[in-house]
Formats: C-alpha cells, sequence, structure tokens
C-alpha cells in the first residue's frame, strides 16, 4: 500500500510540473502576440528579443524527482463476503388461511382416497375368496362325481367279473361232470374190455362155484403189458385165485383205453366170471 501511495504522489507532482510549464509557455505566447502602445513620449529603448525574453520569463525547471521503484503487482482484490439472499415476504393471514385449506383439503382426498383403496382391497377380497370358495366347491363335487363314478364302473366291473367266474365255474363244473362221465363211461368200458380178456384167458378150476367176485390189482406199463398182479378181495379159494392171476398174466398185454388220456398204470378191476 506504501508502494502505491509514492506511485500516486510522483504521478501527481509530474502532473503539476508540465502543468506549470503550459502555463508559462502560453503566458509568454500572449506577451509576444499583444500590440505596443503608440509612443507619445520619445523614449529611448533597447531591442529585446522575444526568445531571450521567453528565455528570461521561463521558470527553472524544477529538479526531475527521483525515480519511484517499480510498483509489485496488486495484490487480487479480496472478494466480498458472500451476502445472505433475502428470504420472501412472511405470508399473509390470507395466503395463511389459503394454505391451511388447501393442506386440508389435500389431506381429505388422501384419506378418501385411501378409503376407497381400503374399501376395494376389501371386496376384491371378499370376492377372490368366494370364488376360491365356489372353485373348491365345483372341484370337490367333480371329485366326488368322479369318485362316485368310479365306485360304480368298479362295482360293475366287480358284478361282472363275478358273474363271469360264476358263468365260467358252471361251465368248467358242467364240464367237468361231463367228462368224469365220459371218463367214467370209458373207463368203464375199458375195464369190461379187461375184465373180458381176462375172463377169456381164465381156466376155471373144479373148486370154482358160481358167483365168484374178486378185486384184481393190476400193474401195466405203455402198451398194456402186465408186470405184477395180486388179489384184493375175493371169495374163491387158493385154487381160484391163482386161476384168476394166471389168467391176467395170460391176458397180457390188455386192450388200450379208448382215450390215451385215461391210461393209468395201476388198475383196479372187478373180476366176475359168472
Amino acid at each position: 500500500m506504501q508502494r502505491a501511495s509514492d506511485r500516486w504522489v510522483s504521478i501527481a507532482l509530474s502532473v503539476l510540473l508540465h502543468g506549470a510549464l503550459l502555463a508559462a509557455l502560453v503566458y509568454g505566447w500572449m506577451m509576444f502576440r499583444r500590440p505596443a502602445p503608440k509612443p507619445t513620449l520619445a523614449i529611448e529603448a533597447t531591442v529585446v528579443d522575444a526568445r531571450a525574453l521567453r528565455g528570461a520569463l521561463r521558470p527553472p525547471p524544477e529538479p526531475r524527482p527521483p525515480a519511484a521503484p517499480e510498483p509489485s503487482p496488486l495484490p487480487p482484490p479480496t472478494p466480498p463476503p458472500p451476502q445472505e439472499p433475502l428470504g420472501p415476504p412472511p405470508p399473509t393471514p390470507e395466503e395463511l388461511a389459503r394454505r391451511e385449506e388447501q393442506r386440508q383439503q389435500a389431506e381429505a382426498a388422501a384419506a378418501e382416497e385411501r378409503r376407497v383403496a381400503e374399501e376395494r382391497a376389501v371386496e376384491e377380497k371378499r370376492r377372490e375368496e368366494q370364488r376360491a370358495a365356489a372353485e373348491k366347491k365345483a372341484r370337490e363335487a367333480a371329485e366326488a362325481r368322479k369318485r362316485a363314478a368310479e365306485e360304480r364302473q368298479r362295482l360293475a366291473e366287480a358284478q361282472d367279473t363275478s358273474e363271469r367266474e360264476a358263468e365260467l365255474k358252471r361251465s368248467l363244473a358242467t364240464e367237468e361232470k361231463a367228462s368224469v362221465e365220459r371218463s367214467s363211461a370209458a373207463l368203464a368200458s375199458w375195464e369190461a374190455q379187461i375184465a373180458a380178456k381176462i375172463n377169456r384167458a381164465w381156466l376155471r378150476p373144479p373148486t370154482a362155484r358160481a358167483g365168484i367176485s374178486c378185486v384184481l390189482n393190476v400193474t401195466q406199463v405203455p402198451g398194456g403189458e402186465v408186470t405184477q398182479v395180486s388179489i384184493g378181495e375175493c371169495n374163491g379159494d387158493q385154487a381160484v385165485r391163482e386161476s384168476i392171476e394166471a389168467a391176467v398174466y395170460r391176458a397180457s398185454p390188455l386192450p388200450p383205453p379208448p382215450d390215451p388220456a385215461l391210461f393209468d398204470r395201476s388198475l383196479r378191476i372187478n373180476f366176475r366170471p359168472d
């Protein structure tokens, strides 16, 4: 700051010096241009050179002040402190009342929206529960109908199966009975053929009486060859027994059965020759 002040002082002195010099020049020039008055008296005068006069009138130059040191660069100006912005003017009572009314209206509208939303949510939940209950009821009814239909079908199939099984059993029983009857008849016919052949081969002993009845246990192999004979119940004596046994061997091979399925290795034949 001191160097800046010195600089301004030097500038002011220079301006004053140049101003004084200019004033002296103007004054001399005006004196030179003014016309001399007419002489009324003879006056002895000495001619004076105007340039010498101007030089004499010129004030001596003042001594030049010492050169001021080169001023250092000024520091940047300090920015002014920020000023706080002025706030808006306080609201008027009418503005406050209007704002309060708007706030109350907004709160009322928001409360109404919440109430409507809650009622809508409750109604939607109620409809959803009703829809779910109806779907569940319909699903249970459909499942019940399906179970009933499956049960009816199962009972019908069971009854049909039972009837078929009963019919099959009756058919099998009838077939078996017929087969047994056929087998019995065929077996009886076969046994009769065997007994007839044995009777033809029997040599009646003298001790044989009328009404002989003996049970013969005969073992044969396929083809009818007799391998063993034993006499069971018999009302004849020993000679009769032996004669009947010999007759069985002489009758070998025995007649084949009418049905190969009737063949049996062990035969029980009732021998009644009379």
